[in-house]
């Protein structure tokens, strides 16, 4: 009979906690071990993207039939429902870039719920723009 064995992994990250959230800070990838890269992603855009895409998935899926009956079993305004489906139809490098925090300068919560061009190339010259 072998003897049991153990493995300790060990993952060098730190927790820095700001006013109203918590951030993980994790070491670069380079063999220096001072340097550290921190998410710069802003978190009401995050989650503004993931309640849209969850609602746009809800709607795919025929579970509502209707925006208006998704925002009385959801509890949302249907003004505001309707506004955060908009941002399902950013384009795939704009939601890319604002999950890793690179969003355009214009990229903030109020301006990405204006209305925006539908055209792809059209939302990237309105971002670059600010």
């Amino acid at each position: 009979m072998t003897q049991a064995t153990s493995i300790t992994v060990q993952v060098p990250l730190r927790i820095r906690r700001r006013t109203g959230q918590k951030t993980v800070v994790m070491p670069a990838p380079t063999a220096d071990a001072g340097t550290a890269i921190t998410t710069r992603a802003d978190p009401a855009l995050v989650k503004a993207l993931a309640r849209a895409f969850r609602y746009q998935r809800l709607l795919d899926e025929g579970r509502y039939a209707s925006i208006s009956e998704m925002a009385a079993a959801e509890r949302v305004e249907r003004g505001y429902l309707g506004t955060l489906l908009r941002l399902t139809l950013l384009a795939p490098d704009i939601v890319q870039a604002i999950v890793d925090g690179r969003q355009p300068g214009g990229g903030t919560l109020p301006r990405l719920l204006e209305p925006l061009p539908v055209v792809w190339d059209a939302q990237r010259e309105a971002f670059a723009a600010n």
